[in-house]
């Protein structure tokens, strides 16, 4: 076998307990005018005060935007943007869920670009370096600290649309799981479930040649060995540990690995890419106006079993890495475990288990198959060959909760 792989990172990933306290330092390489951005909530808590008051003991000028709103509305980007030009900074740091971290990238862009948002969408729109950015999530899920790709939603359009480009990587993520720890577990449950699905999706990409092309001009290239390799770590980790992390908050073992499987989940999806599951959230999503998580987790198990037939050995792959027993089964019924696993898991932390529960109005599946199967950069990367009739056959399998009528 050829060997090939691609990744695209941070310059630096910072992992553990108490890493934060590294912030000004890491800060003070990078800027002396310091531009966060966070949402009103966190604003508001004294973990919160403690960073911004530690950086300007280090001699760092600080500006706060404190109005990062979910989804990231495309014009609250120009009034971050506008406010911050007197100030003018020269690093961004995005401290929170994946919002406020999407929302540093956007701002890191058009205030080193200029432009309005809307001149970037796509990929590879971005024409150069941006302000260094410092991603800080406070949430284990999106992975945005270490992916080339910023979403936001813009009232011209019904559903939210990517920014995609390696110049919106971020230059550095630190990750500390003890800012995860008063994260609610509804949250935990949504945000944990959504980066397993990003894992699940990468490795079982499609695997779309070794031509020194492909990375040259997408920026989502489906599944390699490295993205594989990342992949499969998120597996374990947020397989054994979410569960208890949703449970008791605290448990700061649980904590961690969740955390470093949405970062690990995040190395791989941010070159691989993902597949089905997220093309069918986006016009859910516009239409049920839910988690993003939510509703990528309720449609992975139904995404497992269309694609089994066309990745069974990668399923198998998960079964193991979810811990399960899978001596003396071939890759098919290895495979079923591991859609039954992450069923299993999913059902225990309370995601929905239909989009039918998930609030889709039957009579909107039609059009959510033809909005679904557009969006190509997604398709491509779904292992099994997926067209509209299928795309519709898979949406009502799921929206009637039959896991069996998405195995055709």
């Amino acid at each position: 076998m050829n060997h090939f792989a691609a990744l695209r990172l941070p310059r630096e990933i910072l992992f553990g307990k108490g890493q934060r306290h590294a912030l000004p330092a890491i800060a003070a390489r990078h800027g002396k005018r310091v531009m966060i951005c966070t949402d009103e909530r966190f604003a508001s808590t004294g973990m919160f005060t403690e960073i911004r008051e530690s950086l300007e003991a280090a001699g760092l000028a600080v500006h706060v935007h404190d109005q990062v709103q979910p989804d990231v509305p495309r014009d609250t980007v120009a009034d971050c943007v506008e406010a911050a030009k007197a100030f003018a900074p020269d690093l961004v740091i995005g401290l929170g869920g994946g919002s406020c971290l999407d929302m540093a990238k956007c701002a890191a862009l058009l205030l080193s670009h200029g432009g309005r948002l809307q001149d970037y969408y796509g990929e590879f729109k971005v024409p150069g370096p941006t302000l260094p950015v410092i991603a800080v999530p406070t949430t284990a899920g999106t992975g945005s600290e270490v992916t080339p790709v910023a979403v936001i939603s813009d009232p011209d359009r019904t559903l939210k649309v990517g920014i995609s480009s390696p110049h919106l990587i971020a230059a550095v993520a630190l990750c500390d799981p003890d800012l995860t720890i008063t994260c609610p577990p509804g949250l935990t449950a949504v945000a944990g479930a959504d980066a397993m699905t990003h894992a699940i999706e990468a490795f079982t990409a499609a695997r779309r040649g070794t031509s020194p092309d492909l990375p040259q001009q997408h920026v989502f290239i489906g599944k390699s060995d490295l993205s594989d390799h990342f992949a499969l770590l998120a597996i374990k980790l947020i397989g054994r540990s979410l569960e208890k992390a949703c449970r008791d908050g605290t448990d700061e073992e649980a904590r961690a690995d969740v955390m470093m499987g949405a970062l690990a989940a995040g190395c791989a999806f941010g070159t691989a890419g993902t597949a089905a599951a997220h093309a069918i959230q986006y016009p859910v999503g516009a239409l049920t106006h839910t988690a993003h998580g939510l509703g990528v987790a309720t449609m992975m198990p139904y995404v497992m079993t269309y694609n089994r037939t066309a990745a069974s050995a990668e399923m198998a792959e998960i079964a193991t890495a979810l811990g399960l027993d899978c001596s003396g089964l071939d890759a098919d019924a290895a495979a079923d475990a591991a859609i039954a696993e992450v069923g299993r898991i999913f059902a225990a932390i309370g995601i929905t288990a239909s989009l039918k529960s998930l609030g889709l109005a039957e009579d909107r599946i039609d059009w959510t198959a033809e909005q679904a199967i557009g969006i190509e950069r997604l398709i491509k990367n779904n292992p099994r060959t997926i067209d509209l009739a299928a795309m519709r056959r898979l949406i009502k399998a799921a929206y009637d909760g039959d896991l069996a009528a998405s195995s055709f």
